[in-house]
């Protein structure tokens, strides 16, 4: 498990495309309870370990998630969380490259609960939340496109559905149109990193994830031009 920041009051892991967040119907053994092994480990805690959940990721996506180990950490990142206090970058590949280059997508998507599937519209409709996104190509391979993405919602499989909604499918991602998945099932969608202000000393954090080793991210990591 990859720990990238930790103090008394948050613990942040790289969450890898395979592990679920919390507990779920698959009955896997989520990463909040690997967190809290892995804390009572390192500190010889007896009983019980806290440690709270603020947001999530979904299963086939890798990157920066942040976990509470105070109550009044929790309380606060949920707050940052609802008020979009925390920002947030991920990097996705994709297989075509959008048109314009880089740009604001706003749509209203609709959840369908049975299929665990979000539908976009361009124009707002009955139920439908609006979702909006800023992407950019930030450098191109001869068959793939790395984009940085800043949500400005948090949406169900909001980056996934948009991007596939002009075309741009993430690269494995078949739920949302993209021709194959990928054979660990994971997606080319990675939570690359988190600014914001600490929920308890106030100071600054940036947290910052690199993508899973494997041989595309390893090929965009490795060429990406500084920015």
């Amino acid at each position: 498990m990859e720990v990238l920041y930790e103090d008394n009051h948050l613990i942040a892991i790289n969450k890898k495309p395979s592990e679920i967040v919390q507990g779920d119907k698959t009955g896997d053994t989520p990463l909040s309870e690997k967190v809290k092994q892995y804390i009572k480990e390192k500190y010889n805690k007896p009983g019980e370990v806290y440690l709270g959940v603020a947001h999530r990721i979904d299963r086939p996506v890798s990157g920066v998630v942040i976990f509470a180990k105070t109550s009044k950490a929790l309380s606060r990142l949920n707050e940052m969380f609802r008020d979009k206090e925390v920002k947030k970058t991920y990097w996705a590949v994709v297989k075509n490259k959008p048109n314009p280059e880089s740009g604001h997508l706003t749509h209203y998507l609709k959840k369908n609960e049975q299929k665990n599937m979000s539908r976009a519209y361009e124009k707002e409709t009955d139920d439908a939340l609006k979702a909006e996104l800023d992407y950019k190509v930030l450098f191109s391979s001869d068959n793939y496109h790395l984009l940085e993405i800043n949500p400005h919602t948090g949406r169900h499989h909001q980056i996934r559905v948009q991007l596939s909604t002009i075309g741009c499918p993430i690269k494995g991602d078949f739920k949302y149109g993209f021709k194959r998945g990928n054979e660990d099932a994971s997606i080319h969608l990675h939570a690359r990193k988190a600014e914001f202000i600490h929920p308890v000393s106030k100071v600054p954090v940036i947290i910052e994830a690199n993508p899973p080793d494997e041989v595309l991210w390893n090929y965009f990591v490795k060429n990406i031009p500084p920015h």
